[in-house]
């Protein structure tokens, strides 16, 4: 077996209790991940593993880290932020019950592991920033850079007659018989 995710464990399978650590670094041959974000084609995972032996197989646990790039879901800017994740899996050894992952020659790939646990880690919905207001809808410039001043909302004209309502009583809280002062 080749691959850079594919880590040998020739020298613990089958003594449980053994452990070895891993430290990789691989660059994705392949973009992970659909929709507004994703793991470009060259970036690089690091990945800090540890494979330790155990009487079904190879038990594998480790962290990945790497760069999601992509566009924020509101204001559509480019989005660039660290993604870390923990996986564990184990991987059983070769036997009459078909497992998800299994010890093959000696080796466990970690692709398909490490690749699920990152694409589910990216968010559905990414934002630039948590108070990210979007798009103006009416000018299409980012909302949260608007230099004008507030924009009051359009009224619905249905509510019109309340409006005049609330703007009569707003000038009679400021007219001068109503302070408290005399």
């Amino acid at each position: 077996m080749n691959g850079p995710f594919v880590i040998p464990v020739h020298d613990i399978v089958r003594h449980p209790g053994e452990m070895r650590e891993h430290e990789l670094t691989v660059s994705l041959k392949e973009r992970w991940g659909e929709g507004l974000v994703s793991i470009e084609e060259g970036t690089d995972v690091v990945l800090d593993v540890r494979v330790e032996s155990v009487h079904e197989g190879i038990l594998v646990s480790g962290e990945a880290a790497t760069t999601l790039r992509g566009e924020c879901g509101r204001c559509l800017d480019p989005i660039e932020e660290p993604v870390e994740v923990e996986f564990q899996e184990l991987f059983a050894y070769p036997g009459e019950e078909a497992n998800d992952f299994e010890v093959q020659d000696d080796h466990v790939d970690l692709e398909t592991l490490v690749r699920d646990a990152t694409v589910l880690a990216l968010p559905f919905q990414p934002v630039c920033q948590p108070d990210c207001l979007g798009l103006d809808p009416e000018t299409g410039e980012r909302m949260t850079e608007s230099t004008e001043k507030e924009q009051v909302a359009p009224i619905d004209p249905r509510w019109s007659a309340l409006q005049k309502i609330t703007d009569q009583g707003n000038a009679a809280d400021r007219s001068p018989e109503n302070t408290e002062g005399s």
